[in-house]
């Protein structure tokens, strides 16, 4: 089942490197705050690196202002976010979360099997806005497209 508006964020431990491994809750992090989620296939690879991860980082004063948090997750290892993160320049704030074996990807229904690219299981690339847990709205790409989960369509299309 894919997750739809209304749903609250599937319950599910994630990792993130700062100062060192650290185990976050999806329900603790979700919780009491607005965030955007957004999810790549995979970090490094060419979409991900040259527009949907650098739109983020080129629109996160934007975000934060409107009082939005942003989470950028993939299913990689948390050394493979830290060194993605680092290569893209992303600015503190904007956390880069692992899904090492897609356990939320799979929670929200939003897998995606890159098998004839030798990737495995993965995520689809989509974007979701949520308050305080629930999600508010869904922007969910289609296979290989990148149209709806951009930074700047998300912005555009949040709700006032």
């Amino acid at each position: 089942m894919t997750i739809h508006v209304g749903d609250r964020i599937p319950e599910v431990t994630l990792k993130r490197i700062r100062e060192g491994m650290e185990t976050l809750d999806t329900t603790a992090l979700f919780d009491g705050r607005k965030a955007v989620l957004f999810a790549v296939p995979g970090a490094f690879t060419p979409t991900c690196s040259a527009q949907h991860l650098p739109g983020f980082v080129e629109r996160f004063a934007e975000f934060r202002q409107r009082g939005i948090d942003v989470f950028c997750m993939a299913v990689n290892d948390p050394f493979v976010m830290k060194a993605w993160g680092e290569s893209q320049q992303v600015p503190d704030g904007l956390q880069l979360l692992s899904d090492g074996n897609g356990d939320f990807t799979r929670a929200l229904g939003l897998e995606l099997d890159a098998s004839s690219s030798g990737m495995g299981m993965r995520s689809r690339r989509f974007a979701l806005y949520v308050e305080n847990g629930v999600v508010r709205e869904t922007f969910i790409e289609e296979p290989g497209k990148f149209e709806v989960s951009s930074a700047q369509y998300v912005l555009e299309h949040l709700p006032s």
